[in-house]
């Protein structure tokens, strides 16, 4: 969970930058972010199930979504958010140079 926080805080901070207008794009954003969770997030349901992986419980919180701990489903939200987001800011620096 420390990881996920490290790694949301920056590019969410960072979204409201008034020049960069990253929030003005949420529609498409949380679209990609839902499909990803969507996709991914079955897999890992249907493989939990089955018992490909698992989760060591000392390792994660208790609090579960279906059968996934909160750490897992997080995952699919917010490493997308700072890919997408880094894209954008990538984007917006480049147009800056030229």
């Amino acid at each position: 969970m420390w990881v996920l926080l490290f790694s949301g805080a920056l590019p969410l901070f960072l979204s409201f930058y008034p020049p960069l207008r990253f929030y003005r794009n949420f529609k498409a954003l949380l679209k990609s972010i839902l499909l990803i969770l969507l996709i991914f997030g079955s897999w890992d349901i249907f493989a939990v199930w089955r018992g490909h992986w698992y989760f060591n419980p000392s390792s994660v919180w208790q609090l579960k979504v279906i059968n996934l701990p909160l750490e897992e489903v997080l995952f699919f939200v917010v490493i997308p958010f700072c890919c997408i987001f880094t894209w954008e800011a990538l984007k917006f620096i480049r147009a800056k140079l030229r």
